[in-house]
């Protein structure tokens, strides 16, 4: 059963504004001050609502999405922010060299919130985005680890039954792929969820490409429930228990939610 914030772009991106209000930003400020005229560039934006409280607090902002009705859909929500020249809403790959030419070096903060586990070759793009920071630069990431129950994104499909199964995504791609056809999922959603069954990210893989590619984890956090839960199944959030956060592979599998930051 699709949530009904999947098919409602304000109520998406109210959601998305409280979450960053809420728990991003104060997650980020524990490492880096927020301040006017912070450059910040969030990539996979949607409808801009994770920039939302970075703009209110008078940061220099830049948004890409490479689904062009996404960025239409956030020049309405933050037109004002466009207008005065606080924002810039781009849809564009951000590999174009033209894109490298315009930003190289030029953000303090990079986001990608709920973004890191749809991108294929996670390696290239995290070693790539050194070409986009300031030198004294962070990242931040925030992710559901794959193996975690809904890991697969499962939730949005049109099945009740599917949508609330834990673990499914972690099926044989044959059987998957069967079970989501009998089901009754439409090929869009076949196909969307079997490019995140290709991206999923675990912590340990995650961890190694970010000290393969010469950053350094800054800060992190470890959620038993996912905040994003509070607006989708009405769960209050709970930090994963300190000693879990330690246990290799089995913390993915009851770790619904990750932080980081890096530089």
């Amino acid at each position: 059963m699709a949530l009904q914030q999947h098919k409602d772009a304000n109520l998406r991106y109210q959601q998305q504004v409280d979450n960053s209000r809420t728990y991003v930003l104060p997650f980020i400020e524990q490492a880096m001050p927020l301040v006017p005229g912070m450059r910040v560039m969030e990539i996979g934006c949607g409808e801009g609502g994770v920039l939302t409280p970075l703009l209110e607090k008078g940061c220099q902002c830049v948004g890409v999405d490479l689904d062009p009705i996404r960025i239409e859909l956030a020049n309405n929500f933050l037109s004002n922010y466009v207008q005065n020249g606080q924002l810039r809403l781009i849809s564009k790959n951000i590999y174009d060299v033209d894109f490298l030419g315009e930003f190289r070096n030029s953000f303090d903060l990079i986001i990608l919130k709920d973004a890191i586990e749809h991108i294929p070759d996670q390696s290239k793009i995290i070693g790539y985005l050194k070409n986009l920071l300031t030198p004294n630069g962070q990242v931040y990431f925030g992710f559901p680890p794959w193996y975690m129950p809904h890991g697969g994104h499962q939730q949005i499909c049109n099945s009740k039954v599917l949508s609330m199964l834990p673990y499914i995504h972690l099926l044989p791609r044959p059987l998957y792929r069967a079970l989501l056809k009998a089901g009754g999922e439409h090929s869009s959603t076949i196909q969307e969820l079997m490019e995140i069954k290709d991206t999923g990210i675990s912590i340990e893989r995650f961890e190694k490409i970010v000290k393969q590619q010469g950053f350094t984890v800054t800060l992190k956090k470890h959620y038993l429930i996912n905040p994003i839960y509070k607006y989708k199944f009405g769960l209050q959030p709970r930090t994963q228990w300190g000693p879990v956060t330690h246990l290799p592979f089995v913390r993915n599998f009851v770790t619904t939610c990750v932080y980081y930051l890096i530089k």
